[in-house]
């Protein structure tokens, strides 16, 4: 029980080190695009070896592929719902009022990537602790890149230095949230397991798919983009099979 605690922790402390960095280092150590397709290998990963094989060891076909369209699905609306800002693709989404600052636009691009993130490691700690320790510690590393780029996008929108760092951290929170509600969601309903790994794995898939992988091959060197998809592809496949 406690490791969910401590995955949740991994979580929190991986988005926050990824603030804090950005205020040490006023830039991107190295290329956006390296640091985002990093982590859509990480997820990619995930998705298949964390959630969505083991739902099918657990529940079978048809359970893991209703959770897939229901995650896939889910985060559609939500993408629908809110409009939100990517750090390289710019907004997206129905933008009514032209009063939504940047702020909040980068906000909520951040916390939809952080919900399915969340929710799979703990979906997959329902499954089995050590497969949602193991997503943990991936998540969790590729989270630092991920939020050092998005604080720097905040803090170029936002002229207070803390107003970044704090959405930085409340994202992280946001993330641990997710994972202990996903844990003790499924830990509870186990006949439901299956369902709930597919529809992890289909939020992560949606999110790479329709998120990252458009953002990170938009432009700059593709080369760059592919090698960092295999560095987190390769990070995510070893520690699941250690």
């Amino acid at each position: 029980m406690s490791n969910i605690w401590f995955s949740s922790l991994l979580l929190l402390l991986g988005t926050s080190a990824g603030s804090l960095m950005a205020v040490m280092f006023k830039k991107v150590p190295m290329s956006v695009n390296l640091n985002l397709s990093f982590a859509g290998g990480v997820m990619l990963v995930a998705s298949f070896t964390s959630l969505i094989i083991p739902g099918i060891q657990k529940g079978g076909f048809a359970q893991t592929s209703l959770g897939i369209l229901m995650g896939f699905a889910l985060i559609g609306i939500i993408e629908h719902l809110f409009p939100h800002q990517h750090v390289i693709k710019g907004a997206e989404g129905a933008i009514k009022s032209q009063k939504l600052k940047k702020l909040y636009l980068i906000v909520a691009g951040v916390a939809i990537h952080n919900i399915p993130e969340g929710f799979g490691v703990g979906v997959s700690s329902a499954y089995s602790l050590e497969t949602g320790t193991a997503t943990a510690i991936a998540i969790a590393i590729q989270d630092i890149p991920e939020g050092l780029i998005v604080t720097l996008a905040l803090m170029v929108a936002n002229d207070r230095i803390m107003v970044p760092i704090v959405t930085g951290v409340l994202s992280g929170i946001v993330e641990s949230l997710f994972c202990l509600l996903g844990f003790y969601t499924f830990d509870t309903f186990r006949n439901f397991l299956a369902l709930g790994l597919g529809i992890g794995g289909g939020a992560m898939i949606y999110i790479t798919v329709k998120e990252v992988f458009p953002e990170v091959y938009s432009e700059g060197s593709h080369t760059v983009s592919t090698l960092g998809f295999l560095a987190g592809f390769l990070l995510m496949l070893f520690l699941d099979t250690i």
